[in-house]
């Protein structure tokens, strides 16, 4: 493996208001954030990653969390140049932000703009107040309104997230409330179905019968009727749960489902970076002052790194891979994984699906079909070898 393309740069920010229900992300709720100690070891631990990997060309920087918009202006500012004075920026990087649209936050979205972020991905998640509430977001329907109209005047770029397959939710409703959001900013949507994950609020109520989401049926409904009005605005799928006019995809995404390297800075960040020509796995520590503490004393947070072997560097980037409308192209796998991609699936499961057309191979490209995307998991548990 040779790191001639572009790294993507993650930074976590692992700080929210409050804990959403639904959500099992390395998220945590302070009365009292010290952003000075934060930023200063956000700044450290990316100048130690960066004397190891070397004035890497940088392709994207993308603040995550957690409520990255919680961070203060000037930090998100500093990392930007830091990273930009330790790697070598493409001349037109993407540097996407996280944001929620709270009244608070709506309001510095001006200085994030101004401290360098050209792309905003905003968590909308509904707009709908009964569905606000029961999701246990912090903001109203029409702060969320405010927050893209006021976003899409700012930022050359808007991405939005929503959620569906919500308690009750019916087809006419969703398609309703995707086309008063995708007329409101109409670049990027990424949707996420709800699902219930362990050790949240939400498994609880669902074990106790106080959630019940739509079943298969209905939520595969929910998700046609998805491309279909997003198509009307100029969106495509271009992965299972993201839709793009043509250019406005994520490029910072496209490098983890494309198999490219990342390096991920800040509590719980992982990575896939090339060292030595060996791609890496990384993983910072979680919790937020632990890792402090070891970015103090060492200059880093790692708790893991390990080597990624051929078979397992196959297998991530057929889990990845398969997600894009794209597919995979086999050249491009052969050289980052070191194995044919004949030789990392069943033949026999491959055939089946290629019959039920589910996925289709031309050209040397293997990718799924939009049928096959509405069945990923099931087929990526039987095709991966």
């Amino acid at each position: 493996m040779s790191g001639m393309e572009p790294l993507a740069l993650y930074i976590h920010w692992p700080f929210c208001l409050s804990k959403c229900p639904y959500c099992d992300f390395n998220s945590h709720v302070r009365e009292r954030i010290d952003q000075t100690r934060f930023a200063a070891a956000l700044k450290r631990e990316l100048a130690w990653e960066a004397a190891r990997l070397g004035r890497r060309t940088l392709g994207s920087i993308f603040f995550g969390g957690g409520t990255p918009s919680l961070m203060d202006p000037q930090t998100i500012a500093d990392v930007i140049a830091d990273a930009g004075r330790l790697f070598a920026p493409v001349a037109d990087i993407e540097i996407t932000m996280e944001a929620n649209p709270t009244s608070v936050e709506a309001g510095r979205l001006a200085a994030f703009r101004q401290a360098g972020v050209n792309r905003l991905s905003l968590g909308v998640q509904s707009l709908r107040p009964e569905s606000l509430a029961m999701l246990g977001r912090q903001h109203s329907a029409p702060q969320a309104i405010a927050a893209l109209e006021l976003a899409r005047s700012l930022f050359p770029r808007l991405s939005f997230d929503l959620i569906y397959a919500r308690p009750g939710q019916t087809e006419a409703d969703w398609r309703a409330e995707l086309r008063q959001a995708l007329a409101l900013a109409h670049d990027h949507l990424s949707l996420y179905q709800l699902t219930i994950e362990p050790g949240t609020a939400f498994e609880a109520l669902h074990r106790q019968g106080k959630i019940v989401l739509p079943d298969g049926d209905d939520g595969a409904a929910l998700y046609d009727a998805t491309a279909e009005e997003a198509e009307c605005f100029g969106l495509l799928p271009y992965e299972v749960s993201n839709y793009a006019r043509p250019g406005s995809e994520s490029r910072h995404n496209l490098t983890y489902w494309r198999y490219g390297e990342y390096a991920g800075i800040g509590p719980g960040a992982h990575g896939r970076v090339l060292i030595d020509g060996t791609l890496r796995a990384t993983r910072r520590h979680r919790a937020p002052e632990p890792w402090a503490e070891r970015v103090e004393r060492d200059g880093h947070g790692s708790t893991a790194e390990e080597v990624v072997a051929a078979p397992e560097r196959a297998r991530e980037m057929l889990l990845m891979g398969l997600r894009l409308s794209e597919g995979i192209r086999a050249d491009r796998f052969l050289a980052r994984t070191g194995i044919a991609l004949a030789g990392a699936i069943d033949a026999d499961v491959l055939a089946q699906a290629l019959d039920a057309a589910y996925l289709e191979q031309a050209g040397g490209v293997l990718r799924a079909t939009p049928e096959g995307r509405k069945r990923l998991d099931a087929l990526l548990a039987a095709l991966v070898v």
